[in-house]
């Protein structure tokens, strides 16, 4: 899948939005793509995660396991790890930490994909393969569907994904007049306040 048939799939699906935002980091951008609308269809995410699996499959990199962080990852990590024909777990935050929960356990040693829908600033990545190697696992590879960073941001894995974006992010005390003259939006899943 080429970048313009994947940002198609976002478009179609009502999912790449522009406008002023206010990004779950904090920061600011004209862009925001709302993943959940466009892994709301089945399809839609079988096309998308498989497309992932695939260009995973082409790396040679080879995993045991996918581990996302809760929420934006938990639904396109179990549609790879499906593609891939391996399980497929979440981190959780608690007490602002991420956590394994609900019985969730990775194994000494294993070969891990952190996936996430969209990569910004890399933080939530950042922080779920923290938890990943306290459990002993070996994050080989991390994912995601859209790379807003343009391929710049380091989360201490190599990063494979469908589509790098350069989107734009600002502190809000450093945004373009284009933004300043708009109202920001939270639509994502931290909020939906400015």
């Amino acid at each position: 899948m080429d970048q313009e048939t994947v940002l198609g799939e976002f478009r179609d699906a009502g999912a790449l939005l522009e406008g002023h935002f206010k990004l779950s980091s904090g920061l600011h951008s004209s862009v925001y793509l709302q993943c959940a609308r466009v892994l709301m269809d089945p399809k839609r995410a079988a096309r998308l995660c498989g497309a992932f699996a695939d260009k995973l499959r082409a790396t040679g990199v080879e995993v045991d396991l996918v581990v996302s962080p809760a929420m934006g990852g938990v639904i396109v990590g179990y549609e790879v790890a499906r593609q891939l024909g391996v399980d497929g777990i979440f981190t959780e935050r608690v007490e602002g930490e991420f956590a394994l929960r609900r019985g969730f356990e990775i194994p000494k040693g294993a070969r891990i994909l952190m996936m996430e829908d969209v990569i910004t600033t890399g933080l939530s990545s950042r922080e779920c393969i923290k938890t990943i190697h306290e459990w002993g696992g070996d994050v080989v590879a991390a994912g995601c569907l859209v790379n807003r960073s343009g391929g710049d941001v380091d989360v201490g894995a190599p990063i494979t994904s469908l589509v790098n974006i350069n989107a734009p992010a600002y502190e809000p005390d450093n945004l373009p007049d284009e933004l300043k003259a708009i109202p920001a939006i939270k639509p994502g899943s931290r909020g939906l306040k400015s």
